[in-house]
């Protein structure tokens, strides 16, 4: 396994992490990921440990807490071992006018719960989910610096946030030298690749380290997607489940991408997920990519995507196979790139 630093900080992480949004199934939605119960889930994170996955991901709204409590039966007697990332922000509860957001009320009340729901005493690496453009910016990073300071979260992030979100979240840490976002956990894969429009140079600048969520694309990526197989009709995207929008996925992108990734395969000997992991592996920015299994088969499919690299003329292949053209401003931008430099993508 390889470790890097995570984004702007001393925290090694292995490169790729394990995604618990598959532990409960505790509604529709996320049963369509996966039911995995407190036996089978110990399973899975002492493989992860045995092949040196440190970093473990979750969320308070998994399975509306359920994926939390599963996760913490896992871990009993490992906390020592291993590292673990949660999240807040979205609704949790069904019930209130502060069910939700960044407030310092909602904060602290789903901090308690995870550390509750989790067992144990502290947070490694604690995200908001996504932006709260309700509270003021002031009072989630006071809230999050006081939990720093209180010993109950060691490293703060963010998820699925705009480029000015970011950037006015760490002038604000700066200005009152309160603790910073180290790493910002976002969608990026072969199929959606905005994030390098502005949130990777955004990263390459002030040193903000990528936590990959959904890297397979909800599953399209996974090797049931193809231009020579018919459209599945069962598992996550058939389902409702995946949390990459139907919409944002047009077919024949995907067939375009999905024909190079067979033929890059092919040329491997590794799978079409395999080959989708590790061509995200070599990005800029990319601290940890977040693997999900529904078993071990697959988790050790997954684990088979490090140890090995691309070669440049298989990148290129697959960012032309990927390549859409930018939006505004960035089409703009990309006409001068003496000015506005593109990410080096080839060592």
């Amino acid at each position: 396994m390889e470790y890097r630093q995570l984004g702007n900080s001393g925290l090694k992480v292995s490169v790729l992490s394990f995604g618990t949004a598959t532990f409960g199934g505790g509604n529709a939605f996320f049963k369509a990921w996966g039911s995995t119960e407190a036996k089978e889930a110990t399973k899975m994170v002492d493989l992860c440990l045995q092949h040196g996955i440190n970093l473990f991901d979750t969320a308070d709204i998994y399975s509306d807490g359920l994926s939390e409590e599963i996760l913490g039966k896992a871990i009993a007697g490992k906390r020592d071992k291993l590292l673990l990332s949660t999240k807040a922000t979205f609704t949790f509860g069904k019930e209130g006018p502060n069910n939700e957001g960044s407030s310092r009320f909602h904060l602290i009340k789903q901090l308690e719960g995870s550390l509750k729901r989790l067992n144990t005493d502290y947070i490694d690496v604690y995200h908001m989910h996504g932006f709260d453009g309700n509270t003021p910016v002031e009072e989630t990073l006071r809230t999050l610096d006081d939990m720093v300071q209180s010993g109950k979260v060691r490293y703060i992030a963010c998820s699925n946030f705009s480029g000015w979100h970011l950037m006015k979240s760490l002038g604000i840490s700066e200005k009152y030298g309160w603790n910073k976002y180290v790493v910002h956990q976002v969608y990026y894969s072969l199929v959606n690749r905005e994030y390098e429009w502005e949130l990777m140079p955004l990263g390459l600048d002030q040193n903000i380290g990528a936590i990959i969520w959904s890297p397979l694309a909800g599953g399209r990526l996974g090797g049931k997607f193809s231009r020579n197989k018919p459209w599945p009709q069962s598992g996550r995207v058939a389902q409702g489940g995946s949390p990459v929008p139907e919409n944002v996925v047009e077919k024949e992108h995907l067939f375009k991408i999905t024909d190079a990734l067979e033929a890059i395969a092919a040329e491997t000997g590794k799978t079409v997920a395999q080959v989708s992991l590790n061509w995200l592996l070599q990005r800029p920015t990319v601290s940890s990519i977040i693997v999900g299994a529904r078993n071990e088969e697959q988790l050790l499919q997954n684990l088979d995507a490090v140890g090995w690299q691309l070669s440049t003329d298989q990148l290129k292949k697959l960012d032309e196979a990927s390549e859409i053209p930018p939006i505004y401003p960035y089409w703009h931008q990309r006409q001068n790139t003496v000015l506005n430099p593109l990410p080096p993508f080839y060592k």
